[in-house]
């Protein structure tokens, strides 16, 4: 994992690592208006010196991804969200994608099925958002299979970078990155026991799905070696929607984890990971939205197989020279889709591996101090694809083809402590340069820098304003530049049937490559400030605000260009025709330069007694040349999450919250939506000592109004009324 010391780290003191058992970790919230910072400035002097337990309670919420250098979220000069376990319990999740309402600026498309979500941040999905498990790149992408294969019980914590960070990452992160850390021995474990054994069940009404998992931990006395593994089994039916429809959907899949870790010394940390997804269902070869089975959209048998091995060293002597990590990492996730009722089997094959080494060089300077980070990375992703009934046993738009990678990084953080306040300086550069290679097609490469400069200031310890500027880019991929074989068929209305009262002729729209596609590339400034409080009503209560605007010009965006002859529709010219000799064809071009703007802003209020925890997201995106709407848009949405505690922390009681405005950002106007109110409540129970200590019961009711809304796309109805119920039992050793 980048950045993850295998100790503290030295920008943490001692006295802010002490635990406070009952008290909830937070996850970092916002709220970007400079002018109530301002304005409660006066009270935030009175905060200088924050306690060693608030600062205790916010070791949960040291980002590790958004700098590659440990760093408190809220101190970050840009929008990251740290969500950690406690809160991912607390959503009793079937899928990741429900998480997503915890984030403000990011969500997940597709529709209700599970195989066919997909995330997009900030308005730009795909390849424009880089998604890691653990660190490993994961870059299976399809027109319509989903592309994130984990299961919530695995989930230590969710980091997502909103944002262009190119500058860190290279390729890929133009809208952000979502950064998925899976469980520790540590995280089942307390700090005097060597053995947890944990089991759980679950049930959801709204799609069936009941769910079983059994999870170990055991850590050896002197804390040298820890072993975590997990096992995961989910099965689920059809989806009950708030239209009073079913949704046909049949799945299951099984998720296991094992993790060893070494720590021969203070200073050394070898550890391994395997991770693995398997999923089988049936559906429709387009799982999104409310799609059913049909002539041109066939039910398949698909299977999932995605596996996930990681190898890290983590060095980490008493030197401000050396804080080190490298890992090796290789991702392969395959889907096949067998259609029912014919012979067709499909499949897509992505194999992604990788190797990344990062050190950070820290220095004391007085009133300052400043943190160089720097590394490189090389990674290769290699597609392959079949179809038993093409002639070649070829797969349309799925070339066998592969792209290599090579990336060299540099950050420097500074930080200076002055009489008029704290500021902190944090510039990064990355340089990559990318190789595409394709069977049979000219080879594509090309290069780019992506710089970055955050700024923030602190006029007292608790008031945040900041400001960053940053240029990213994607390389096309290798789908879009070497996209071949047949994209569909259609009738020749120009020609007679082959016989009388017989169907009519077809003629087929072909893929053709371009190896001339230009990386899309994005300029992006942001602004925002936040607060972070204590004492405010109750005693060792907490209050974080955080958030931004931001503008972003995207240029060269990559596109799908359909051409059809006029022919095939009657017309006289051109005649209609197969292929690209009669213009029946599709490529991707750059055609598009986007601008990107958006509001978020993130509150967390959090006390012994009750918590608040609530976000809103606005965005819009046009083409600067033709007006037109553009991205991945959403209507405004406000979410809160608001919860009692009781008992002494034993049950919470709570309710979450959503209100989307009507959304009309849109190109036709028949796919505007009307705005939504849901409602969901929860309660858990989970004594925290006692004869029941280790045991966690979960029950909530999701929409609980039955509430008919669209996310997706008009006329793409979200599951309905879901009663929820989870069971867990831990025994420590």
């Amino acid at each position: 994992m980048f950045g993850l010391s295998p100790r503290p780290s030295r920008l943490i003191s001692a006295a802010s690592c002490a635990v406070q058992p009952l008290r909830r970790s937070r996850y970092i919230a916002g709220l970007s208006v400079t002018a109530l910072a301002v304005g409660l400035a006066g009270h935030a002097n009175a905060q200088d010196d924050m306690d060693s337990a608030a600062m205790a309670e916010d070791a949960e919420l040291i980002t590790i991804f958004a700098t590659k250098s440990d760093k408190d979220s809220f101190d970050y000069p840009g929008e990251v969200t740290v969500v950690p376990r406690d809160v991912i319990l607390d959503f009793n999740l079937s899928n990741i994608a429900d998480l997503f309402a915890a984030v403000p600026g990011a969500r997940f498309d597709g529709g209700p099925r599970r195989s066919g979500q997909v995330p997009s941040v900030r308005g730009i999905s795909g390849e424009g958002v880089l998604v890691l498990f653990d660190g490993a790149r994961q870059s299976f992408l399809s027109g319509h299979d989903g592309r994130f294969f984990v299961d919530p019980d695995l989930l230590k914590s969710v980091e997502v970078i909103r944002g262009p960070a190119s500058a860190l990452y290279g390729s890929g992160a133009l809208g952000g990155v979502i950064a998925v850390r899976t469980i520790t021995a540590d995280d089942i474990l307390e700090e005097d026991e060597t053995l947890a054994l944990r089991a759980s069940t679950g049930y959801q009404s709204v799609h069936n799905e009941t769910r079983a998992n059994g999870m170990f931990a055991w850590r050896s006395d002197d804390n040298v070696f820890d072993v975590v593994g997990s096992l995961t089994y989910r099965t689920s039916g059809d989806i009950a929607l708030g239209n009073g429809l079913d949704l046909p959907a049949d799945d299951s899949s099984l998720q296991s984890l094992l993790k060893l870790t070494a720590r021969p010394s203070d200073d050394l940390t070898l550890s391994f990971s395997w991770q693995r997804f398997g999923g089988q269902g049936e559906d429709p070869n387009n799982p999104q939205g409310n799609n059913i089975g049909a002539p041109d959209n066939r039910l398949v048998d698909r299977d999932i197989d995605s596996n996930t091995y990681q190898a890290q060293v983590a060095y980490n002597p008493d030197s401000p020279w050396i804080d080190a990590d490298l890992t090796i990492y290789h991702s392969r996730n395959t889907v096949v889709e067998s259609e029912i009722g014919t012979t067709r089997v499909i499949d897509r094959a992505v194999r992604t591996s990788g190797f990344m080494a990062t050190n950070r060089s820290r220095f004391d300077l007085g009133t300052g101090d400043l943190t160089l980070t720097y590394g490189g990375e090389i990674y290769e992703d290699k597609q392959t694809g079949s179809d038993n009934t093409s002639p070649d046993g070829s797969r349309g738009g799925v070339p066998d083809a592969q792209t290599t990678f090579y990336g060299a990084f540099m950050q420097a953080e500074y930080n200076q402590q002055t009489p008029i306040g704290a500021f902190s300086l944090i510039p990064a550069l990355r340089y990559d340069h990318f190789d595409s290679s394709a069977t049979g097609q000219p080879d594509a490469s090309d290069g780019a820098f992506s710089p970055k400069v955050g700024l923030s200031y602190k006029p007292v310890e608790a008031v945040l304003i900041f400001a960053n500027w940053s240029e990213a880019f994607r390389a096309p991929s290798f789908n879009e530049i070497y996209a071949d074989g047949i994209h569909f068929q259609i009738p020749n209305f120009s020609a007679p049937p082959l016989f009388p009262g017989g169907p009519p002729q077809f003629v087929t729209n072909f893929f053709v490559e371009n190896a001339d596609l230009q990386p899309e590339e994005s300029t992006t400034w942001e602004v925002g400030a936040g607060l972070d409080l204590a004492d405010l009503v109750l005693s060792n209560d907490s209050l974080r605000i955080k958030g931004s605007y931001y503008w972003s010009n995207v240029d060269n965006l990559i596109d799908l260009e359909v051409n059809i002859p006029g022919g095939c529709f009657g017309a006289p010219f051109p005649p209609c025709g197969s292929g690209a000799v009669f213009g029946n064809f599709s490529r991707n071009v750059n055609v598009t330069n986007a601008r990107l703007t958006g509001f978020e802003a993130e509150l967390n209020y959090d006390s012994d007694v009750f918590y608040v925890r609530a976000n809103f997201a606005t965005i819009n995106g046009t083409n600067r040349d033709t007006g037109e709407f553009v991205g991945i848009l959403s209507p405004d949405i406000f979410f809160a999450d608001i919860g009692l505690k009781v008992l002494q922390g034993d049950v919470r009681l709570g309710t979450r919250v959503t209100i989307a405005s009507r959304f009309d950002d849109v190109n036709e106007a028949a796919q505007a939506r009307d705005g939504y109110q849901l409602a969901d409540i929860y309660t858990v129970w989970q004594p925290q000592d006692g004869p029941l200590k280790g045991i966690r019961v979960d029950a909530g009711v999701d929409n609980i109004t039955d509430a008919d809304y669209e996310v997706v796309n008009a006329g793409v109805s979200q599951p309905g009324r879901n009663f929820k119920l989870s069971v867990a039992w831990q025994m420590d050793f």
